[in-house]
This record gives structure tokens, C-alpha cells and sequence, in this order.
């Protein structure tokens, strides 16, 4: 004798598989969105790091001058002599460095007191300066660090011969300072060669992890810059935007060298970045 079944039964029966299916597909979509999150994951660890160091004058901005205008202020301001400072090497040397250089042309002792003291005028003459000059952003620079601040495997951060002070008030005023994470600076120390160990040491102590030297790119417009790189053991990546040729610069061997950063979807492939 066949039992049959009420249609209150069937419907019950139909309610209780349409809902296991559903269970079947929520477990299904959430280990499918597991699996992306985990090949998204994978797919970015692969990606090799990488702790880029930038310089600024003459890289990423030219200051229509207002760094040497606050340079012969300072220096009349404290100490009563006026300087025009055409035999003074300024261009890659650090702050603390031109400043050691113009109190040694004077025979001024270069005592802790005197550079800074110096380098606070120097500041505060450079707050002032930075306003009045038409400085400009230079190509491509802007466009590339978007780009570049939107990749995660990347550490924006700069390696430059101004004093910290300095460095804000210029890339504070071109709009550009909230790109990098940390830098290393003159208040580090007055030879540039020095700086790329402190700038690897803000990287660990950021980011938890040492960054190998072949992880690590240098990118300055000085051969002050290319050599301040090879110290550190790191790709140079030389730009022709400051007073250096592209041909002068080319003597000093950098791994990369281009005219300037204008072409950032090339820059990115040739670089990988």
C-alpha cells in the first residue's frame, strides 16, 4: 500500500532542500571569496618590495633660487658679512655641509653653535623666500608619486641634504610632503654618503623588516646622489633635471639615467615599480 503525501508535506520537504541549497551556496561563495582573498594575499607577497629614496632639489622641485637667497640672508643676518656664494659647491652637498664650507671661507670656527645657529636663520629665511620665487614642481613629478603612493609593495620616502626643517617647508609648499613616510636628512649627518643607513634603519623600524640593499632605489639629480646610492649598496636611478647634463651625469655610471620623470607609465615598466 503506497502512502502518499499531504501537499502541506511536499511544500515542507521543498522549503527544507531550498534551504539546504542555500546554505550550499553561501558556503560555497564564502570559500570562493576566501579563495581570492588568499590568491590576492599570495599575489602580493610576491610582489618584491621596494624602498624608494628621493632627493629633492633639482629631482622632485626646483625652488626658483629661494634656498640660496636664504643662504647669504642667514649668513648676513648672524654674522654681518654679505656673500654672493659663487664658489661655494651647493648642488648634493647637505645643509650642514654648505654651511661648514661658507664658516670655513670666513675662517669663522664651524663650532655646533655657529652651524646651528646658522641653519635656524637659514629656516627661517627659507619660510620667507619659498613664497616669493616662482619654484615649480618638476615634470611628471606629481603624476608619478600618485601612482607610486597607490602600490602597496612600495615605501615612498626621501634621502636629501636638507635639514628636516627645510625639506618640510619646500615639499609643503609644492603640496607634495604628505607622500613620503619618513626621510633622511642633514640633522643626520653633514656627509650624504652617511644617510642612506639612517633612512634604512626609519624603514625596519616602519615597516618591521630590513630592506636588502638590492630592494632599495636612490633617485637624485647629482652625482653626489649616484655616489650617495652606491654606498648604500643601492640602484641609482639618476634624472637630468638639475644643473648636471644627462652626459655629465652618465660619467658617474647610475643604473637608470633619463632626462626626467614625465614619462611615468614607462618610468613604472622600465623600473618595475
Amino acid at each position: 500500500m503506497t502512502v502518499g503525501t499531504s501537499p502541506n508535506s511536499q511544500l515542507s520537504i521543498l522549503k527544507m532542500r531550498s534551504s539546504q541549497n542555500h546554505v550550499i551556496l553561501r558556503r560555497r561563495s564564502q570559500s570562493a571569496a576566501t579563495e581570492m582573498q588568499s590568491a590576492i594575499r599570495n599575489r602580493q607577497s610576491a610582489i618584491a618590495r621596494r624602498l624608494l629614496l628621493f632627493d629633492i632639489d633639482g629631482t622632485l622641485i626646483h625652488s626658483g633660487g629661494a634656498g640660496v637667497q636664504a643662504l647669504k640672508s642667514a649668513f648676513k643676518e648672524r654674522f654681518g658679512i654679505a656673500d654672493d656664494l659663487h664658489d661655494i659647491e651647493i648642488a648634493g652637498m647637505t645643509d650642514s655641509g654648505i654651511i661648514v664650507s661658507i664658516l670655513n671661507k670666513h675662517k669663522i670656527p664651524a663650532t655646533n653653535e655657529n652651524v646651528s645657529a646658522f641653519l635656524d636663520s637659514y629656516v627661517h629665511f627659507l619660510s620667507l623666500e619659498l613664497p616669493r620665487r616662482k619654484g615649480k614642481l618638476l615634470p611628471g613629478v606629481l603624476k608619478l608619486l600618485e601612482k607610486l603612493k597607490s602600490r602597496s609593495h612600495l615605501v615612498l620616502a626621501l634621502l636629501t641634504g636638507n635639514v628636516s626643517r627645510g625639506a618640510r617647508l619646500k615639499l609643503e609648499h609644492y603640496g607634495v610632503w604628505h607622500f613620503f613616510e619618513f626621510g633622511a636628512f642633514a640633522d643626520d649627518h653633514r656627509d650624504r654618503n652617511q644617510l642612506g643607513r639612517f633612512a634604512r634603519a626609519r624603514a625596519k623600524e616602519k615597516h618591521g623588516r630590513e630592506f636588502a640593499a638590492s630592494e632599495i632605489d636612490v633617485i637624485g639629480d647629482t652625482p653626489r646622489d649616484i655616489a650617495c646610492g652606491k654606498a648604500l649598496g643601492a640602484r641609482t636611478i639618476a634624472v637630468a633635471t638639475g644643473r648636471w647634463s644627462r652626459d655629465e651625469l652618465a660619467k658617474y655610471q647610475p643604473d637608470f639615467l633619463i632626462d626626467d620623470l614625465s614619462d611615468v607609465e614607462t618610468i613604472i615598466d622600465t623600473l618595475g615599480w
